[in-house]
């Protein structure tokens, strides 16, 4: 059973929300701790002045903000408590925006919120009322003592919040100068049919559970061989060997035909019927050319 990690409300005008917060993730990431090569055991890091070469208590660590190499502008611990934003328990919304207003680079991490007591009324409210209007709601919360910018929104029957980036924080594309040079290319018009052709023959509904974390599975794999005793050959890395670049009207031949093949395989190996009936139907005309002797045949079955 998932557990709240913050409590609070959702204010939008005179109207408060009461709701919890629930993380949208469940990261299957594959953890490691650091061991001693020679005896096995779990490495203990410490904190230690590489001047003197004795730890340093944890009391007796300062935040230090680097102006340059060696030089620090020391800040306390009740410095920076004085700047923390006003902790509250309400999420602020600010702006109600259209979804497509907003480019998936500004969200960071997906959290549910759900009804807290009281709140199951106002909360059904604002949620069919962002639905039916196509808005997500920009807001302002505090957590864990950072104020963060998030965006509300329907997700089927329940509220996601996703805390997002600053606009000072993203990177514009133009800044690359590799990305640059790529938007002073011209393209052929028979390139660029080609293209749309290769991207609407793979086009498709997203169906999240097709993609799956194949490297994850097979470190899981071998941890599991690993405990059970058997033993790992570890295999060399092959050389790999630039390839020249092919043709670009060539990889989008070879690309298009490669997928007309697979969508014939799929239909041959998807519906075996097919090819009989159509034996079936051109075997019909010829059947229509003998009439008597058909209907003979069929006299036993009407009776």
């Amino acid at each position: 059973m998932p557990r709240a990690i913050w409590t609070g409300a959702i204010s939008f005008g005179m109207v408060t929300v009461p709701v919890k917060m629930y993380s949208a993730l469940d990261r299957k990431a594959v953890r490691f701790h650091q061991l001693s090569g020679t005896t096995g055991t779990r490495i203990v890091q410490k904190r230690v002045d590489p001047q003197t070469g004795e730890e340093v208590p944890y009391e007796d660590i300062v935040k230090g903000y680097e102006l340059a190499k060696d030089r620090y502008v020391l800040i306390a611990p009740g410095e920076l408590e004085s700047l923390e934003p006003k902790k509250t328990k309400t999420i602020e919304i600010e702006d109600f925006v259209e979804l497509a207003q907003i480019d998936p680079i500004y969200y960071d991490h997906p959290y549910y919120l759900a009804p807290g007591p009281g709140g199951v009324k106002p909360y059904r409210l604002l949620l069919e009322a962002m639905r039916e209007t196509g808005k997500v709601a920009i807001a302002r919360v505090v957590i864990r003592s950072k104020e963060q910018l998030v965006a509300v929104r329907p997700i089927g029957e329940a509220l996601g919040m996703a805390t997002m980036m600053f606009a000072d924080e993203v990177i514009s594309p133009e800044s690359l100068e590799e990305v640059r040079e790529a938007a002073e290319v011209k393209t052929t018009k028979r390139e660029l049919e080609m293209a749309e052709q290769l991207v609407t023959s793979l086009a498709g509904d997203f169906e999240p559970q097709r993609y799956r974390d194949s490297y994850r599975q097979q470190i899981i794999d071998l941890i599991e061989r690993k405990a059970q005793g058997e033993e790992i050959a570890v295999q060399p890395a092959p050389e790999e060997v630039a390839a020249p670049a092919p043709d670009l009207m060539s990889a989008l031949k070879a690309s298009l035909e490669a997928v007309r093949e697979r969508e014939a395989e799929a239909d041959g190996a998807g519906k075996p019927d097919k090819p009989a009936k159509k034996a079936a139907a051109k075997k019909a005309p010829a059947a229509k050319g003998s009439a008597k002797k058909p209907s003979a045949k069929r006299t036993p079955a009407k009776r």
